[in-house]
């Protein structure tokens, strides 16, 4: 069988100096699987920019890891997302996560006023700025603000025609629903890598309220596993390992050699999909 070639993470800045300790507790603990890159989301508007900043500049210096630090629309003028961007640039960033960003409170998306328009604008002034690598985000299962399908691989279209190097995928549980859309854009004209967003699910709760707000769908067989494992804590952890190492043997298995694993910043269940799967990094492959 194929194997996985390449791994990437993401994680979110800390609110706290605690959680900042449990953020840095797990990247010790995922070092064994040498990430390719290590993504940190920015708040909207700035509002973790703070923390966010902190811990790029830990992950350069003290941990030595390649980062692949977010930028977003929302809240800033083009003028303070390239002031960012150049900063990032001169720590020794190469890569960044160009996204629109979410609506903030009512009446949808608006883009700040001196603001970069959408994910494909800001990708084509990050280029000008910098040779960065550049990932945008992906919906194989549609953005909840795209009319239909087609809308929505014509927008990533347009990111890609904007200098995008790579998409990195919105979370999805069945392998089918991404090797289907895979296709589509494929004969849509989209060229890029397209990097699965995994994530192991660590609380069903949890999980069916954010793939409400994405509009990800949750196959019955994912809700059935994780009822017959009732409240027994060690019956979920190995229904979430199980479910998300069958989805990513079914996408190696399509032709996937990179994914990148949604940790929300704890280690455990990313560690166990990894050797479930056998996932060795390269350098230390048998």
């Amino acid at each position: 069988m194929t194997k996985l070639q390449r791994l990437s993470v993401e994680v979110f800045p800390p609110k706290s100096d605690e959680a900042e300790a449990q953020l840095f507790d797990t990247l010790d603990a995922l070092a064994p699987l040498a990430p390719d890159y290590v993504s940190v989301t920015y708040g909207a508007g700035g509002s973790t920019q703070a923390r966010s900043l902190g811990v790029v500049d830990r992950l350069l210096g003290q941990h030595k890891l390649d980062v692949a630090a977010h930028l977003t629309c929302v809240g800033q003028s083009r003028v303070e997302v390239d002031a960012l961007a150049n900063a990032w640039w001169h720590k020794g960033i190469r890569r960044i996560v160009a996204l629109r960003g979410d609506a903030q409170g009512e009446g949808g998306y608006r883009p700040h006023a001196d603001g970069y328009v959408n994910a494909a604008d800001l990708t084509a002034g990050l280029k000008q700025l910098h040779p960065f690598t550049i990932a945008v985000g992906a919906y194989p299962e549609k953005h909840p603000d795209s009319a239909d399908m087609a809308a929505c691989i014509a927008n990533l279209k347009a990111k890609q025609d904007a200098g995008a190097d790579c998409a990195i995928t919105q979370f999805f549980f069945d392998a089918d629903t991404y090797l289907r859309w895979l296709d589509q854009a494929r004969k849509a004209g989209v060229s890029l890598a397209m990097i699965p967003g995994i994530m192991p699910i660590m609380s069903f709760a949890g999980i069916t309220r954010f793939a409400a707000q994405c509009q990800a769908s949750i196959p019955d067989a994912v809700g059935e596993a994780f009822a017959k494992a009732g409240e027994d804590k060690a019956a979920q952890r190995a229904v979430s390992v199980e479910l998300c190492a069958d989805l990513c043997r079914r996408l190696i298995a399509g032709g996937v050699e990179h994914m990148h694993f949604y940790t929300l910043n704890r280690p455990e269940l990313t560690l166990a999909v990894a050797d479930a799967i056998g996932y060795r990094p390269a350098a230390r492959a048998a």
